[in-house]
């Protein structure tokens, strides 16, 4: 008896296209299987691929891709696209250096159309395709993927405005398992709870279509009009719908979990010949029993054990450290809020969401909108703290500019995953906020080393400064090395940690750590190097930082960022002295380990102290 897995059989996409429903809902168990024991050892995004297998496999079978064009938001849900699409075989090198990458990825595919990465751009790119391909004839469906949190970002909004009016035929599956990372919240969620959970209209929206065909005669008339009094009767039970005030055709909620219904739900709806909203209401963790209970801590996993689901456990971070120290600052600070936009637990306000209730803001997806609250917060007397990831601070830049720098108001933002934060690849890299946040006037921005640094950083910014802040800090923990080497925390003052003659290396963050590697090195090649914490990188600390380059008559300057905008460029027009730039090339960094970046970047400290070698000790 053969007993291979149907999975196993699938060598090209058109044989999963020649399966029969029966075996397509054999297929869904094994796919499910297969993810949780592929990134049981890989780590990755678990709970909300688990929860979208039957949504991916009936959008593949009622769909003709790549001929039709699939866009997923964010696209940490993508993996089970992947499988279908021929790259099963890749997943041991998930996210890794050279490997698979998590998210859609063009040049993986000819079925991946567009590099997600962050949330709430889905219907814009879709929009775009779909009058793209119509100006060129092309009939193609394009079919927009997004989870119910992505609906909280503006962007999603504008382009659903836009779509609705113009009346493109584009398709918008509305991926509805009540989470983003962390629960949503915000009144989209509660509209979207009253039409999912809506007890009167979930029993009859089902049967009152079957009454009315069954009776004799007059059954067919009134079932033609069966879809008006629906939606009236819809409307009278939950109220007005958002899809359908945009313009948007709307049909659901269906189980996202029968393939059989969703499988005919798309190829009855795929044709409408206008802009639809076909809402699927899908379990988080679906199938795995540690993920649906706890789908927060399985959306991006690291390694673990299928068993138990438990992962190694994790030691205290930057992100751990600074939830800590701003909760203890709000002990005796009454002014200070704290801001997250649906990342509580991952920036580590969790413990300042249950302390302080009443001054923890969650205000979902919704970065730029949660600048423009830090200004007003502000502007009313409290101190605002805004706890976000460097790469989604980017959605913010103009209430960065305009609305905070530009009325010189105190906001706060702890700047989480600053520089290289590896496996996520080019969308999470955390590479340009030295750049943008330096060139800002009013703005200040400390870069710490160590969570001491992180604290009296925060203390000052919060209780010290009057103007906006920004402390940049990086994914991971602090190097025992270099606390050892600490000094107490002096104000407006960088931090020489080692003393030296030949060489000035200058670091900022993350990057002393390494530093302090091409120091022990450099000695080991008869070559003193002195070793400098910058702690602030605006304003810099001019007068320690040159009292070292005129010492030692040559510099290097360490940054986790990109090149173009860094602290060695600000350098360069103020000295003489040859300054050799460690940092981020003009790229986009891969996924991969940090450790594996940074030497692939010639970031690490082995590195470092070859390049100093070669370029003033030859």
């Amino acid at each position: 008896m053969n007993s291979q897995k149907l999975l196993e059989t699938l060598e090209t996409y058109e044989d999963f296209k020649a399966l029969s429903m029966t075996e397509l809902e054999v297929l869904c168990s094994e796919i499910r299987e297969f993810l949780v024991e592929s990134v049981s050892e890989t780590g990755g995004h678990l709970a909300s691929n688990l929860g979208a297998v039957e949504l991916t496999v009936a959008l593949h079978s009622a769909f003709s891709f790549p001929e039709d064009k699939l866009v997923f938001d964010v696209g940490h849900q993508s993996y089970v696209h992947k499988i279908l699409t021929g790259r099963k075989n890749e997943f041991v090198n998930l996210r890794k250096l050279n490997g698979l990458s998590g998210f859609p990825k063009t040049s993986e595919s000819e079925f991946d159309v567009f590099h997600s990465g962050h949330s709430s751009n889905s219907i814009s790119v879709a929009l775009g395709l779909k009058r793209g391909m119509e100006q060129q004839g092309n009939p193609s469906h394009v079919v927009a993927v997004l989870g119910d949190g992505a609906l909280t970002g503006g962007m999603a909004i504008e382009a659903m405005n836009d779509a609705g009016r113009a009346k493109n035929n584009i398709i918008v599956v509305l991926n509805d398992n009540e989470m983003s990372i962390s629960e949503n919240v915000g009144s989209i969620a509660r509209h979207l709870a009253k039409m999912r959970t809506s007890p009167i209209y979930l029993r009859t929206k089902g049967t009152v279509s079957t009454f009315f065909s069954k009776i004799p005669w007059i059954g067919k008339g009134l079932y033609k009009g069966i879809s008006a009094f629906k939606a009236a009767f819809r409307n009278m039970i939950i109220g007005d719908n958002i899809f359908e005030e945009l313009g948007f055709y709307y049909a659901g909620p269906f189980d996202g979990h029968n393939l059989k219904g969703l499988c005919k739900v798309f190829n009855q709806l795929k044709d409408v010949g206008k802009p639809i909203v076909i809402h699927v209401i899908t379990k988080k963790g679906k199938g795995y029993a540690p993920a649906m209970e706890r789908p927060d801590l399985f959306h991006g996993v690291k390694a673990f054990d299928v068993k138990t689901g438990r992962s190694a456990p994790s030691g205290m971070n930057f992100s751990k450290a600074f939830g800590n120290a701003i909760t203890e600052m709000a002990e005796t600070n009454k002014r200070v809020v704290a801001i997250t936009a649906a990342m509580p637990d991952g920036t580590g306000l969790n413990v300042f969401r249950q302390k302080f209730p009443d001054r923890y803001y969650d205000v979902a997806i919704a970065e730029g909108h949660a600048a423009g609250l830090c200004a007003g917060l502000s502007i009313a007397g409290t101190v605002p703290v805004f706890a976000v990831y460097s790469s989604f601070l980017q959605r913010a830049y103009d209430q960065l500019i305009t609305d905070i720098c530009g009325m010189n108001l105190h906001c706060v933002f702890a700047v989480d995953r600053a520089g290289i934060v590896g496996e996520d690849g080019e969308t999470h890299q955390g590479i340009f906020d030295i750049s943008y946040l330096t060139s800002m006037p009013n703005m200040t921005v400390y870069s710490p080393a160590t969570y001491q640094d992180l604290k009296e950083m925060l203390r000052e910014a919060v209780e010290e400064r009057n103007g906006p802040c920004a402390i940049r800090y990086p994914k991971g923990a602090e190097s025992e090395e270099i606390c050892r080497l600490e000094q107490p925390f002096e104000k407006g003052k960088a931090q020489v940690l080692v003393e030296g003659k030949d060489v000035s290396i200058l670091c900022e963050g993350s990057m002393v750590a390494e530093g302090l590697k091409a120091v022990q090195r450099l000695k080991e090649w008869g070559v003193s190097a002195e070793l400098v914490n910058l702690r602030y990188l605006k304003p810099l600390d001019m007068d320690t930082i040159f009292s070292s380059l005129k010492k030692n008559k040559r510099g290097v300057v360490m940054e986790n960022a990109t090149r173009y905008g860094s602290v060695h460029s600000a350098l360069c027009g103020y000295t003489d002295v040859p300054l050799y730039s460690v940092s981020v090339p003009d790229c986009y960094v891969p996924q991969g380990k940090i450790a594996e970046l940074f030497e692939l970047l010639g970031m690490d400290g082995e590195s470092v102290a070859q390049k100093i070698m070669e370029e003033f000790f030859r």
